[in-house]
């Protein structure tokens, strides 16, 4: 039979790594890039966009959607490298015992 005190212990132990993760998230960063690394966007695991830099000799006026498509496509590039790797540290912790549950707050990782 389970202990309940120390169920509730290891949970609380849980949850406090889990802050340390998300803290830790924070300060990850990836890249995503395209066109052959024209473009490059920064992002960290807490999916926020750090930066985005643009290699000159692909801004042209006269053709305004290719830069918008590889800006979409290395930002979509960063985004899953950061929910890639936000995924392995939470896993870490839980040891894939969270695997399909839907997370609270920004927890909430797809794929975890």
């Amino acid at each position: 039979m389970l202990n309940m005190n120390n169920l509730m212990k290891q949970a609380q132990k849980m949850q406090e790594e889990m802050k340390k993760v998300q803290d830790k998230l924070a300060t990850i960063t990836v890249e995503g890039t395209a066109g052959g690394g024209m473009v490059k966007v920064v992002a960290n695991c807490k999916l926020e966009i750090q930066s985005i830099s643009i290699e000159p000799e692909v801004v042209d006026p006269d053709d305004k959607e290719m830069l918008e498509d590889l800006t979409a496509a290395a930002v979509n590039q960063a985004i899953q490298n950061a929910q890639a790797r936000a995924n392995e540290e939470m896993q870490s912790v839980t040891g894939g015992m969270l695997n399909g549950m839907n997370l609270p707050g920004n927890l909430n990782i797809p794929g975890l």
